[in-house]
């Protein structure tokens, strides 16, 4: 009896999904003094704070099953990002609700950041590759971990 046909290599593809969510903060470091932290964020260092409506990319990739056809199943994708991001940062003011930013600036970049560090918790491991936050349609902020090689 022939051996079985073999089975083509793999093939890698990577998903993404986006969301939104709106939150404020106020953009202030503990290590500078108030001139410090008025010269150096302007006027998102408003002692009021300010808003956003965030926008968030996330990316996974990794091979496709041959049965599923699937890199990740978007409906367990959609509950990931649910847990990680919508239900720890929407309508909430990022400094004074969420931990994780109370010795931390809740820049953009540090955003993305907590982003990807709640994600990797819950993604099947080494699927996640990309986390994009647009603050606005201006400023985006792109994070990828700390990988060291140049995106492909």
């Amino acid at each position: 009896m022939p051996p079985p046909p073999a089975r083509p290599p793999g093939r890698t593809a990577r998903v993404s999904r986006c969301l939104s969510f709106s939150a404020c903060h106020r953009l202030h470091s503990k290590s500078l003094s108030d001139e410090e932290n008025l010269k150096l964020f302007g006027k998102c260092n408003n002692p009021n704070g300010h808003g956003h409506n965030y926008k968030v990319v996330v990316t996974v990739r990794g091979e496709i099953d041959p049965t599923s056809g699937m890199v990740i199943n978007l409906t367990d994708l959609k509950e990931y990002m649910q847990e990680a991001i919508m239900e720890p940062l929407d309508h909430k003011n990022l400094d004074k609700d969420v931990a994780y930013f109370a010795d931390v600036v809740s820049t953009t970049e540090n955003v993305a950041v907590y982003i990807w560090e709640n994600l990797q918790k819950r993604l099947p491991a080494r699927t996640l590759y990309k986390v994009k936050v647009y603050e606005t349609d201006q400023n985006i902020v792109v994070y990828k971990g700390e990988e060291t090689t140049p995106e492909k």
